[in-house]
């Protein structure tokens, strides 16, 4: 596929935006398309014995397009002897041979797997004397203007709306300079540095106008949690502090975004209001809970005007009256709340969200990190122990990255007061107190960090009743690096996932369903398991298998996703926080933090307060709190179903 550049704003379907956009179903394809393109140029560049000159960028979202590339260059004979680059950005100060640097990043993902020559690559130097930053960066613009300006700038958009490091504020005829971070900037590159404190401050960055220069640009997006600021750049008005919405006057860019970033945008969100459509049960069920939420009602209280008045008339020439619509939703949303997530015995299950047979079932709760299962559904977790089910916990990844040094040195010493003739104890003190700052752990610091996640692990399912032979730390090859930057998923992680779900052979299976980051540890683990289900699907078992995917600390599915509610009481509530809390080395000053600043139980006690007061508000009975959950076969269905009528 090609994607060609569009005005936007042309045709019914884009009225409400001012960026020309492409959305793929998942961002691999999308980087696939996007290399392509890429190698397009450079081929037709050579052809005509000219340079082609790419402005590059760093962070999550172009290395697929990098790792295209590479592919393309080792199987494909693409040569990039005609090519000279331009990073966006570079942190400052910062050596080039530290791990966090975009220097190192950009050898490492592509680089050091070219033919470029050396000379063509210019990356801002992140050690220049600040006496001279100025000089630099005038020097840096004079680069790329003798090479006759960028060809193709290749961008990523961060949650403040920055491009490069234009932070908001950012002047429309900005060039290359220096600039101080934005506080959620240095936030989301804070798993990085494994503690905000380590973020720098400042870095240097091309300027907007600099940017705006360049012939082609194509901007990436993945995951829900870039779905805000796009829809923000792609329909807002021109404002410095949305950055990125400079853009809207350029004459040939496109945004190329998955599923998930295009979800808040108009004609995806809402796409009654934009053109008329096919109604899909999915698109009903979303449209019927916008409305209350639009007009603040009840489901049972929505009215003909109502959905009148709101975009929605079509569908009621469909269903006939505001009173039909309202029972069905009514019970189709009621019928998604059950006490009983492994079913209800002796009970008829015509409309439960979990069948009533087998009343025992085997079930596997998957968990990418040490503590996701108690955080994410520790609720649904003590339900279904105390009902009775064969229930096995899986720890995907050790989770010992986030483990800080200091929580490390605690456990080593105690071990060296235990025993003042461990030689290994007194070694990781000894490593941990000279350690450089950002080196990758040693192979003792990294056992040890993952032995205090399994303690905890422990202490948490003793706590809701689960026997040791049911937790399986599975440590997938693909997390154990030592650094913040994970290996591809390989065979021999497919081939544990197998073996576990082939010895138990459950009837349910619960997995993480955050799929923010492509390259995050939930979105990797979560492909483990897809992966897996695919090799295992003719197995006898697997007929009788549901997935159900929950979601983790930052964000919850939307009330119209949700196919499995699981109330709890106020008593539940607090038996989960506990829980929560036998994970002490992540109670307290949490490496991962995101942008919350508080710990995880509370914002976890939030969302499922949440939602219990959307369905309260909704017409339905008033719990204390709510874990979600949605089916992963009916997922995938109502997302094709959806796409076609958009």
């Amino acid at each position: 596929m090609k994607i060609n550049y569009k005005p936007a704003g042309q045709f019914e379907e884009t009225r409400f935006e001012k960026i020309h956009n492409v959305i793929f179903k998942n961002s691999n394809e999308a980087s696939i398309v996007v290399a392509t393109e890429i190698a397009n140029l450079i081929k037709e560049k050579s052809q005509k014995n000219e340079q082609c000159v790419l402005g590059l960028a760093t962070g999550s979202s172009p290395i697929k397009v990098y790792e295209e590339l590479v592919r393309m260059h080792h199987k494909e004979g693409l040569s990039f002897k005609n090519v000279m680059t331009f990073n966006l950005d570079e942190y400052y100060p910062m050596d080039i041979e530290n791990i966090q640097s975009y220097y190192y990043f950009m050898y490492e993902h592509l680089f050091d797997h070219i033919d470029i020559p050396p000379e063509n690559v210019h990356i801002p130097d992140g050690k220049i004397n600040s006496d001279g930053i100025y000089q630099y960066c005038i020097d840096y613009e004079m680069k790329i203007k003798e090479a006759g300006g960028l060809d193709f700038q290749l961008l990523g958009i961060g949650r403040t709306g920055h491009i490069g490091f234009n932070e908001p504020g950012s002047h429309y005829n900005s060039g290359t300079r220096m600039i101080t971070l934005d506080h959620i900037t240095r936030v989301d590159a804070t798993p990085s540095f494994l503690g905000i404190e380590n973020v720098p401050r400042k870095a240097i960055t091309m300027g907007i106008a600099t940017v705006r220069a360049a012939k082609r640009i194509v901007l990436l997006g993945w995951g829900q949690h870039k779905a805000s600021i796009i829809k923000e750049t792609i329909e807002g008005n021109i404002s410095s502090q949305v950055p990125a919405t400079y853009l809207q006057e350029h004459q040939n860019t496109t945004f190329v975004l998955d599923t998930e970033a295009g979800s808040k945008l108009t004609r995806n969100k809402t796409p009654w209001l934009v053109s008329s459509l096919i109604w899909t049960d999915a698109l009903k069920n979303k449209a019927i809970i916008w409305l209350c939420e639009v007009t603040q009602k009840s489901i049972l209280s929505l009215t003909d005007k109502d959905y009148n008045d709101n975009g929605m008339s079509g569908l009621l020439v469909q269903e006939g009256s505001a009173y039909d619509l309202n029972i069905k939703m009514f019970n189709k949303l009621q019928h998604t709340i059950t006490g009983w997530p492994g079913g209800k015995p002796n009970a008829d299950d015509t409309n439960r969200p979990e069948r009533a047979n087998p009343t025992k079932k085997r079930v596997i709760i998957f968990s990418p990190h040490p503590d996701d299962d108690v955080i994410s559904m520790g609720g649904t977790f003590d339900r279904l122990v105390e009902q009775g089910h064969d229930v096995h916990v899986a720890y995907q990844t050790s989770g010992n990255i986030a483990v800080s040094n200091q929580e490390a040195l605690k456990f080593a010493e105690v071990g060296q007061k235990l025993n003042s003739d461990s030689t290994v104890a007194q070694n990781i003190i000894n490593t941990l107190f000279n350690t450089k700052e950002y080196a990758s752990d040693t192979i003792e610091i990294r056992q040890l960090k993952g032995l205090i996640r399994r303690s905890e692990s422990f202490a948490a399912t003793r706590y809701l009743g689960l026997n040791d032979s049911n937790v399986h730390f599975l440590d997938l090859p693909f997390y154990e690096t030592g650094k913040i930057k994970k290996d591809k998923l390989s065979e021999v992680d497919i081939a544990i996932m197998c073996k576990l779900i082939e010895e138990i052979q459950p009837h349910q299976i619960y997995a993480a369903g955050d799929l923010a980051d492509p390259h995050g540890t939930h979105k990797v683990c979560l492909d483990a398991l897809f992966k897996a289900l695919e090799e295992l699907k003719t197995k006898p078992y697997m007929k009788d298998c549901w997935v159900w995917l929950y979601r983790g600390a930052w964000h919850e599915w939307d009330i119209h996703e949700i196919e499995m509610a699981v109330p709890m009481s106020p008593d539940q509530v607090l038996k989960k926080r506990h829980a929560i809390f036998c994970h002490q080395s992540q109670k307290d000053g949490v490496m991962f933090q995101g942008e919350d600043s508080r710990e995880f139980w509370m914002r976890v006690e939030e969302r499922n307060r949440d939602t219990a007061q959307k369905y309260n508000a909704l017409g339905l009975a008033d719990y204390a709190a709510m874990e979600a959950f949605v089916k992963y076969d009916s997922r995938q269905k109502n997302q094709k179903k959806e796409a076609s009528s958009i």
